[in-house]
C-alpha cells in the first residue's frame, strides 16, 4: 500500500487542495500569483501532482511531463513571506483532513522542504506588507 492509499486516496487529496485554495483565494500575496481568475485549474494541477508524488495515479506526468517544481515556479515572486503564507494555508488544509500523526508529520515535512526550496528572492512582496498572521506552532519566520 502506498502513502496515497493509506491516507484515503483521491478524496483526501481533493479535500486538502480544496481547503488550501479556499485560503489562497483570500491571500493578497498568493492569489495574484495565479494566472487564472478561477483557481480550479491550479487546484487540478496540485491535486494531480500531490497524488502522483505520494504513490497515486501518474496523471500529472502523463499530462504535464516531469514536475520540475523549481523551473515551474521561477517566474513567480517566491520570497520568505510568500513561502510562509503558502505553508500556513497548507497547514490549515492538512489540519482539516486529519491524517494520523505519523502521516501528518511525513506530509508536513515534505511540504516544508518543498516550500523552502522554491524561495527565489528575498525582495519584499510587491505592494503588501509582511503576513499578519504567522502561526507560531509552525515555526515560520520571515
Amino acid at each position: 500500500m502506498t502513502f496515497y492509499d493509506e491516507v484515503g486516496g483521491h478524496e483526501t487529496f481533493r479535500r486538502l487542495v480544496e481547503v488550501f485554495y479556499q485560503e489562497v483565494a483570500l491571500d493578497p500575496v498568493l492569489k495574484p500569483m495565479y494566472p487564472e481568475e478561477d483557481l480550479g485549474p491550479a487546484a487540478d494541477r496540485l491535486t494531480m501532482f500531490l497524488e502522483q508524488y505520494w504513490g497515486g495515479p501518474t496523471t500529472y506526468s502523463e499530462r504535464r511531463g516531469h514536475p520540475r517544481l523549481r523551473m515551474r515556479h521561477v517566474a513567480f515572486h517566491v520570497n520568505p513571506d510568500a513561502r510562509d503564507r503558502w505553508l500556513t494555508h497548507m497547514r490549515t488544509a492538512l489540519d482539516d483532513v486529519q491524517l494520523s500523526p505519523m502521516h501528518d508529520a511525513t506530509f508536513w515535512d515534505y511540504l516544508q522542504r518543498a516550500a523552502h526550496s522554491l524561495v527565489n528572492t528575498f525582495e519584499p512582496s510587491p505592494g503588501v506588507g509582511p503576513a499578519q498572521q504567522h502561526r507560531p506552532d509552525l515555526g515560520l519566520t520571515s
